[in-house]
């Protein structure tokens, strides 16, 4: 599966660069997220890949999804899954997307897709440099968790306090399972809703840069 995609740089990446890819939210497309570009570093490669479900059918308005909703932290575990698959089909088709040989590769996303990267993560030990979630949640169904003595790649977690898509709540779940698992998590609240400010970019930039 070839997911389709935007991207967007102030200078063109050369070897070795590092990379941030972005999977947008729930009923949103490749697009979206190329709005966070201003408030990201300049230097750095942004790629937007779009998810492979239309979101119509499962009531999830023209955009698109990372998998079908249950409740609270669970999915459709099959439909994930899939994604899963298709993110690192995308990955690999990286040096062809940007021209040049990758480095560093950093996955993130926002609400759907920050719990995609979080399982993405869990699932590919160390095939990604850093991950981040932005007002996602971590799935329950099935349980995900890195093998003994397997990499645990580190996570910046945003969360808005008021959340009223995804609780706060789950957010303090999912990065306790996270702690527990021996995931290194930066924890960042801030006092909005279902969304990415100012601040939350600049904490998660300073953040990824001192992680290259």
């Amino acid at each position: 599966m070839t997911l389709l995609h935007e991207q967007a740089w102030s200078e063109a990446p050369s070897d070795g660069s590092p990379v941030l890819v972005l999977l947008h939210g729930r009923g949103s497309d490749m697009h979206d997220l190329l709005g966070l570009r201003p408030g990201l570093p300049s230097e750095l490669p942004l790629v937007t890949p779009q998810a492979p479900f239309p979101g119509g059918p499962w009531g999830y308005g023209p955009g698109w999804a990372w998998y079908r909703y249950v409740s609270d932290d669970r999915v459709v575990p099959e439909t994930l899954e899939r994604s899963l698959d298709a993110v690192d089909t995308f990955l690999d088709q990286l040096p062809d997307i940007l021209g040049v040989e990758p480095g560093p590769i950093v996955l993130g996303g926002f609400s759907q897709g920050g719990t995609t990267s979080l399982a993405y993560m869990l699932t590919r030990p160390g095939r990604i440099a850093l991950a981040a979630n932005f007002s996602g949640f971590l799935v329950s169904d099935p349980p995900m968790a890195p093998g003994p003595g397997e990499e645990r790649t580190p996570l910046f977690w945003g969360h808005g306090l008021l959340d009223p898509a995804i609780p706060h709540a789950l957010a303090i779940r999912g990065r306790q399972r996270l702690v527990e698992m021996g995931v290194a998590v930066t924890e960042r609240d801030y006092p909005i809703g279902h969304g990415i400010v100012a601040e939350e970019l600049a904490d998660f930039s300073a953040w990824m840069t001192a992680g290259f």
